[in-house]
């Protein structure tokens, strides 16, 4: 059937079908240069907080970079590497490209990295598309349209909370310090209650995991603005729910404050129960 042309569908399935083939090849490009040696990378620091960008980064974020440009030469984009390239001034159009989220992983050659592509209007996530170049999957979202994967429509987290506790997955911001103590109590009460807590330097790939089910739960504390609308795009289109720490609406932007991008996302049903870790988490680490 063919969508209407004021739908969501309709309007942004061109945006997804540019996302979707400059994600493969940027990820094409990153598979064909993976190595187990990081001596190829061109690897230097970035910032002073552990974070790194290679080579490999600004190659991928070119490349998508271009393509966008090609077609829609007007629009704002925000890239990783790059910050902010402006577009026509009353564009409310912004790209986001997280050309490798995973950079730490290809440095000590571990292959758990993916490329991420969100359109946003205004504040609002249109379209959110992540690939990963190791397995050749890709995950889309269009808002209002459902989330897809390999295997067709998403539909999130589906068992009931196993008995020996949740497999829960965790992000943090780069410039969070490593003792800053509302961190170290909230990922404590959360590894003690849960059967383990993933930390895959990765974020998108998480939010990927969780859209299709295969953990229960995620947990960011000030997280990174350039991935955050594409992975909470596929979750909440795949019937996730996010909410923040303190169990209200959940604010965060990539133009607001990282304060506002701390969240607690799960199935509704195993909200409360989440939503009591962080509970008991933001309390411990403000005593």
């Amino acid at each position: 059937m063919t969508p209407a042309p004021d739908s969501p569908s309709a309007r942004f399935a061109a945006e997804r079908e540019l996302a979707v083939a400059a994600a493969r090849e940027a990820g094409a490009l990153l598979r064909s240069r993976f190595r187990d040696d990081s001596d190829d990378y061109g690897v230097r620091a970035k910032g002073d907080d552990g974070d790194v960008v290679t080579e490999l980064d600004t190659m991928a974020e070119d490349l998508i970079v271009r393509r966008i440009r090609e077609r829609y030469p007007h629009d704002r984009i925000l890239a990783e590497e790059a910050g902010a390239l402006d577009g026509d001034r009353d564009t409310p159009r912004t790209w986001l490209v997280d050309p490798l989220d995973g950079s730490n992983n290809v440095v000590i050659g571990l292959p758990a990295y993916v490329v991420g592509i969100a359109l946003c209007v205004g504040d609002e996530a249109a379209v959110g598309v992540v690939h990963d170049p190791v397995t050749d999957r890709t995950w889309t979202a269009l808002a209002g349209c459902g989330a897809y994967g390999p295997r067709g429509r998403m539909t999130g987290p589906g068992r009931a909370l196993p008995p020996a506790g949740p497999l829960l997955a965790w992000t943090q911001g780069h410039g969070v310090a490593r003792d800053d103590p509302a961190v170290r109590a909230l990922k404590e009460v959360l590894e003690i209650r849960s059967r383990r807590l993933l930390q895959l330097w990765a974020p998108l790939l998480t939010w990927a995991m969780l859209a299709r089910g295969a953990i229960d739960g995620f947990v960011g504390y000030r997280a990174e603005a350039v991935d955050l609308p594409a992975g909470a795009l596929l979750a909440t289109e795949a019937g996730v729910e996010i909410r923040a720490l303190d169990g209200g609406p959940f604010r965060g932007t990539a133009t607001g404050p990282d304060t506002d991008r701390s969240f607690v996302a799960g199935r509704p049903d195993a909200m409360p129960y989440l939503l009591e870790l962080a509970a008991r988490g933001v309390a411990a680490g403000i005593r």
